[in-house]
């Protein structure tokens, strides 16, 4: 039976409200209300982690679909989805769940002990936290990540990236790989479209790839918002000058849902010359996601040899060999094994 959990990352403040701390909104909470994110929630003037292990998404997915290309490619992972977000994205493609809120949902709890049990069931190799914002349920994942690694299973992140550096690090110490969204590039349009803040996102993606986490980064280039050079040209220049050449960039096609249905899908000429532009600046490995064909396979960087071919989410690795390109040795870094 679910119960309430006491939440972590919050202060009290005059009366009976409170301050949420997790994520960069700080969001002041009164007496039987939630926070910006929806499921933190206060109680009697403490708050509480309202959507402890609710997931209402469950499914077995190839890692793939995550997006993570570098992370034991062909492999199956169990992957939960919550409710709620501490985003309001206008173009949100979850939108089922992220504006979901936990009432009634308590049927669909999962205990700590029970995911670490099934987290390695049915060919899984772990657990990924994915489909709503998985960082904003912080409780249920500290509660369960540390056995889950523990028992050899890996725990995986797909997130927006939007906590404050305290939390994120304690998450981080705790997961094998993330794919992290990079919405834009400027603070304009993260206010405008998400709701959010830009800075603290780098932030973490940068705290994570110095931690030695496993990162891919994903950006939804949205025609007319996000797509025009001085923003694609920023961000690449960042992940080269912060990260490294050979964090894997997946340039993803938008599609319209959410509140933004009247912005056309991206063309398929915006997302190769997008393409065709990271690689010629020196990033190693670009993939284009929605977009089907073989955008999605490894290359070598230096041969340009195929290492993984994926058709679409199906991976033959016959040209990596030892984590390396199997035609000229080049070392191909990743998670193979």
């Amino acid at each position: 039976m679910k119960k309430d959990i006491s939440a972590k990352h919050w202060t009290a403040t005059a009366g009976d409200i409170v301050r949420c701390e997790l994520c960069p909104h700080h969001c002041l909470i009164g007496e039987g209300k939630s926070g910006l994110c929806g499921i933190r929630t206060n109680r009697s003037g403490k708050l509480v982690a309202a959507a402890y292990g609710l997931y209402p998404a469950v499914h077995l997915d190839p890692i793939e679909k995550k997006p993570l290309n570098h992370f034991m490619p062909g492999s199956q992972i169990l992957s939960l989805g919550s409710v709620g977000c501490n985003m309001t994205c206008l173009h949100c493609q979850n939108w089922s769940l992220s504006r979901e809120r936990p009432e009634g949902m308590e049927n669909y709890y999962i205990p700590p002990d029970l995911l670490v049990r099934k987290a390695l069931s049915r060919g899984s190799i772990g657990v990924a936290f994915t489909y709503n914002e998985p960082t904003i349920n912080f409780e249920y994942i500290m509660d369960t990540a540390p056995s889950l690694r523990k028992k050899g299973a890996k725990v995986v992140h797909v997130t927006n990236g939007h906590l404050e550096k305290g939390p994120w690090k304690e998450l981080m110490e705790h997961t094998d790989g993330a794919n992290i969204d990079v919405k834009g590039f400027t603070e304009e349009f993260y206010r405008k479209v998400t709701g959010g803040y830009l800075k603290p996102v780098l932030d973490n993606v940068k705290i994570s790839f110095d931690l030695g986490v496993h990162v891919e980064i994903a950006y939804l280039v949205i025609p007319r918002y996000n797509d025009d050079p001085g923003q694609i040209d920023g961000f690449i220049g960042w992940v080269l000058d912060e990260l490294d050449a050979d964090v894997p960039l997946h340039f993803n096609r938008f599609h319209p849902d959410h509140r933004m249905t009247d912005v056309p899908a991206t063309p398929r000429e915006t997302l190769e010359s997008i393409r065709s532009s990271a690689l010629e600046l020196g990033v190693h490995h670009v993939f284009i996601g929605n977009l089907g064909g073989s955008y999605n396979d490894t290359v070598c960087p230096s041969c340009r040899g195929t290492v993984i071919s994926r058709n679409p989410l199906l991976s033959n690795r016959k040209g990596l060999k030892d984590g390396k390109c199997a035609h000229c040795g080049t070392k191909i870094p990743g998670v193979w094994a």
